[in-house]
């Protein structure tokens, strides 16, 4: 056999090497996708709690006033999303497009 030509294994090794290499990276991809996702479902859902508890300010039924007011100085978090959402609520297609990259 000659020293300049590869081998059938060789080759094949190189191309399972390839292989390997693009199928996790497509893995990596697909997993920060799922990831971005989940903290968007995440944030929402804070969302949705946040105006559950404190729904009573802004007109909807909620939770006795004093649950609400004793969750209060524990829903930092929650209130934080909800301002953010306010500031985006005139343009709700913008953030969806956002999160899940339609481009």
């Amino acid at each position: 056999m000659k020293s300049g030509k590869k081998t059938f294994n060789e080759i094949a090794a190189k191309f399972k090497r390839g292989v390997i290499s693009v199928w996790e990276t497509a893995d990596k991809v697909a997993r920060e996708k799922a990831v971005n996702a989940l903290e968007a479902e995440l944030g929402e859902l804070e969302n949705i709690f946040g105006i559950l508890v404190q729904g009573a300010f802004i007109g909807i039924p909620s939770p006795p006033m004093q649950i609400s007011l004793d969750l209060l100085p524990l829903m930092e978090k929650e209130l934080t999303i909800m301002i953010e959402k306010i500031e985006t609520a005139n343009e709700p297609i913008s953030h969806l497009f956002s999160v899940f990259d339609i481009s």
